[in-house]
């Protein structure tokens, strides 16, 4: 397809609402990763995978000559996502703030200079009607884009449908951008399909993510009720357990069994200490009966106290 000759007024405004989306998209998510200490629920991968996808879609935005505000989200979404690595290392791991902060740079100047490097090969066959090359980074613009999103499906599956460590503001926000972002496309004198389909998939792979929670919010909601009213956590419920990752079986098992064995060292003690008392009450009476029986059978000496 042709890059853009000309862009009208409403493409840039939908695209401008896009992108400033996708500006603050990753803040809230950021605020929750570091208020929490850790990223459970949300995989390395995903941020990762959309960082590397930024560079070929940015390649590609920039040759096809998109508005400026779609060109310009790859270079905003490449450096959110090394800021929220950056606090992902430092907070889940030993790393110092220096380390991480010192290869999330590193990070950001190899994809930057490697967009360039792309965009300044790739332009000049382009404009001179060998379109393959294009075609083939916005392909794998959608692929890697598409397969960001895959990882967030295997922790939900871990977790039997919870969403848990994506912050659901975030993956609103970001929803948004995509939808303005597409509608930018739609408002362009001619429609880029393959700019279209990366937005696409973004937004249908989301609201997957959306859908799944809520079914398990509508399936759990007698349970949660009963939770609150009990004041204990959901997820030390016995019948939240598969709810929860990594599993608590096994140290809940661990545990009763060590209570039990407490239990029955008690228990035990406790029937020691009473046989004892037992057997010495025991002994005593058959010390006294012993007693009554020899003087009444010593000659002479009678059972009874004599009277003087």
């Amino acid at each position: 397809m042709a890059p853009q000759t000309s862009i009208p007024v409403a493409a840039n405004v939908l695209g401008t609402i896009g992108t400033v989306f996708w500006c603050i998209q990753l803040i809230p998510q950021i605020w929750y990763n570091w208020k929490q200490k850790k990223t459970d629920g949300l995989p390395g991968l995903m941020m990762f995978v959309w960082a590397i996808s930024a560079v070929p879609f940015g390649v590609y935005a920039i040759v096809q000559n998109f508005n400026i505000p779609i060109q310009i989200q790859p270079q905003i979404i490449t450096a959110l996502l090394d800021g929220r690595h950056c606090i992902a290392e430092s907070s889940s791991s030993a790393w110092p703030t220096w380390k991480a902060a010192s290869l999330a740079a590193a990070i950001g100047a190899i994809f930057g200079g490697l967009q360039a490097l792309l965009v300044l090969t790739l332009r000049g066959p382009y404009s001179r009607g060998v379109e393959w090359p294009m075609t083939l980074v916005g392909v794998i613009s959608a692929v890697l884009l598409a397969g960001g999103l895959i990882p967030p499906y295997f922790e939900i599956a871990k977790r039997h449908g919870r969403v848990v460590g994506i912050n659901f503001i975030f993956l609103s926000i970001d929803w948004l951008g995509a939808f303005f972002s597409l509608m930018a496309l739609v408002a362009q004198h001619t429609f880029d399909v393959l700019g279209g389909v990366q937005y696409l998939v973004c937004l249908l792979l989301e609201v997957g993510i959306f859908t799944s929670h809520l079914l398990f919010l509508l399936r759990t909601r007698s349970l949660r009720r009963r939770a609150k009213d009990s004041q204990i956590p959901f997820d030390e419920m016995s019948e939240a357990r598969k709810f929860v990752y990594p599993r608590p079986e096994t140290t809940t098992a661990a545990s009763t069994n060590n209570e039990a064995e407490k239990g029955q060292v008690r228990t035990g003690a406790a029937g020691n200490e009473r046989s004892g008392e037992d057997v010495v009450v025991e002994g005593g009476r058959k010390s006294a009966l012993g007693s009554e029986r020899e003087r009444s059978s010593t000659p002479g000496v009678s059972r009874w106290p004599s009277r003087q």
